[in-house]
């Protein structure tokens, strides 16, 4: 396919975990893909070559996307690689679980700086960029329902980004665009294990209906559907992708 007709799409945090899975499957399914990390650029390169070894076309690209000078750099190489943007998955996170009681400052702010305004900072450039009748996805979580201690940081922060996802769809009215959320319950990736017991493991695995925990192709199965003719008519949404959790 001719570079100038091949649809583009950007995937944030896209080295590891849920949004490496977001790039593969998005690649699969025709899209260049702008392979965003904000550090880990032999992961990042190592998503790109597996991309490349299909057929497809990629590129990693850093940035931390808390910082507006580097997402707005992000954007611009996109820009001048490809000339189009269609598809914006903002899936860069981190977590760092407390109680609130502990007033752990820094962790409050590290994890508002990247999930919060980072999300912040890509959605209002992808508003920009997008193409018309483009797909813009954002990352929250199902933790939000189920308030599960420790957590208040993060949940204060994807609470924030399913209401900038309400907002900019409709502030994007008139060009065929829709702004959605994906709000994944637990799913087996470094981030979610991350200093978690097996004990702790099996009481997520037996919460949820379907008793085990989601895969990362989960996740980008559901951003497929969102990016695709089928996704189409959801627009302004939460979809929560968590096997019955609530």
């Amino acid at each position: 396919m001719h570079t100038k007709e091949q649809r583009v799409a950007l995937v944030t945090g896209a080295s590891r975990g849920i949004g490496r899975a977001i790039a593969l499957r998005l690649a699969r399914d025709g899209y260049a893909l702008a392979v965003n990390y904000a550090g880990n650029r032999a992961a990042a390169d190592e998503v790109v070559a597996t991309i490349a070894a299909t057929g497809g076309r990629a590129l990693a690209v850093q940035a931390d996307i808390a910082d507006p000078d580097q997402v707005a750099a992000l954007f611009a190489t996109i820009r001048e690689t490809w000339g189009r943007l269609d598809v914006v998955a903002n899936s860069a996170g981190v977590m760092a679980l407390a109680p609130i009681a502990d007033g752990r400052l820094a962790d409050f702010d590290r994890i508002v700086a990247t999930n919060l305004r980072g999300a912040y900072l890509v959605l209002g450039h992808a508003a920009r960029a997008i193409a018309d009748g483009g797909r813009i996805i954002a990352l929250s979580t199902s933790v939000i329902g189920t308030a599960l201690p420790g957590y208040g940081a993060y949940i204060a922060a994807k609470a924030g980004v399913e209401g900038l996802v309400r907002v900019l769809a409709k502030e994007v009215r008139g060009r065929g665009v829709t702004v959605n959320a994906i709000a994944p319950g637990p799913v087996a990736t470094e981030l979610f294990l991350d200093g978690k017991t097996e004990e702790q493991i099996a009481r997520h695995v037996a919460a949820t209906p379907l008793e085990r925990l989601g895969t990362p192709e989960d996740i980008a199965g559901t951003v497929a559907f969102l990016a695709g003719p089928d996704g189409g008519w959801v627009n302004g949404q939460v979809l929560r992708a968590n096997g019955g959790l609530v």
